[in-house]
């Protein structure tokens, strides 16, 4: 998959030819996709089919920074996906090109036809836009599907509108059944790794490079991996089942893919007050990752942090909570 960080390198990779079969025009789908939930995989591979069956590129734009940080900062959702990992995701849909644009102020004050023109017609060359009943774009979010369709009549591409597809049957915070985003922020906040995957079609991800910490685990004989510079949205404090992933190794690497009992909180029985995620690698203490960047999976939630009495209690702790996350992981 292709990522064009501004829109001279997408009018250019369109010159040449997108994907394996050098298309010249596209399908395209415009979205935030924070998590590239469930919901995001269903219209990106709408995207991707129609796209096949006409002979186009299938392509997506979305945004970084999310607007919400820029037009709201202080209120701001927090991510479930930094920007690395949210692009590895949409490539798994099969789209054969991303195009990121930077989002400020300036490109809010778009009118709805200039971001059309702009964006979709001159450089992404969209033959087909698919997008949702309650799309909004341009300036003051004024454009919606009718506007859509109406320039879709101006520039000569189709709109295709989808609706919300493959409603989660989980009941949610909030009440949602909507594969969304902002549900698995919920779930995610309450602790709920499990109902945040049904909603994502997979385990959150937290990725992070491994710093040095208090070295507390290895003296308590679980030396930990602690993660610092994290994405990703951290979600309510416990310990978690989870894998450690390797990125920077081959897929074949024996090391690559681990199983990890997973602490979110300030560990309060050392009286500590930095919120912290730190993950041993079970059965394993031969492992260097300082500096490393890996990434964690969260899949299950096995207690919320605690205050324990004494070193002893949390250690005895400790131990039940790696055999109930190997008993997990299988």
């Amino acid at each position: 998959m292709q990522v064009w960080h501004d829109l001279a390198q997408a009018v250019e990779a369109f010159a040449v030819g997108v994907g394996d079969g050098g298309h010249t025009s596209a399908v395209v789908t415009i979205g935030n996709f924070d998590g590239v939930h469930r919901g995001h995989q269903a219209v990106l591979g709408r995207v991707v089919g129609l796209a096949r069956a006409d002979d186009r590129a299938a392509v997506a734009l979305t945004f970084d920074p999310h607007p919400a940080q820029v037009h709201r900062p202080d209120a701001a959702p927090e991510l479930l996906t930094g920007l690395t990992d949210k692009l590895a995701l949409m490539a798994e849909t099969g789209l054969d090109g991303v195009l990121v644009v930077p989002y400020t102020l300036e490109l809010a004050a778009l009118t709805p036809d200039e971001f059309v023109t702009r964006y979709l017609v001159e450089a992404l060359r969209a033959r087909t836009v698919v997008v949702g009943h309650d799309v909004r774009f341009g300036k003051d979010n004024s454009g919606n599907l009718a506007s859509m369709v109406d320039l879709g009549g101006v520039h000569g591409f189709e709109v295709v509108a989808v609706d919300d597809i493959g409603l989660s049957r989980l009941r949610t915070p909030g009440g949602s059944a909507r594969w969304s985003s902002s549900a698995a922020r919920l779930l995610l906040a309450e602790g709920d790794v499990a109902g945040a995957a049904a909603i994502l079609g997979r385990p959150h991800r937290l990725r992070g490079v491994v710093v040095h910490g208090d070295a507390r685990g290895r003296l308590l004989g679980f030396p930990t991996a602690n993660l610092g510079r994290i994405s990703g949205m951290v979600p309510a404090d416990g310990v978690y089942a989870g894998r450690l992933l390797r990125p920077s190794l081959d897929d074949a690497h024996p090391d690559r893919d681990l199983p990890a009992a997973v602490s979110v909180g300030t560990n309060p029985t050392f009286d500590g007050v930095d919120r912290r995620v730190e993950a041993y690698v079970l059965d394993r203490d031969d492992l260097d990752l300082y500096d490393e960047e890996v990434v964690v999976e969260l899949v299950d939630r096995l207690r919320p942090t605690l205050r324990f009495d004494g070193v002893d209690a949390l250690v005895a702790q400790m131990h039940d909570d790696v055999d109930r996350a190997r008993g997990i992981l299988g």
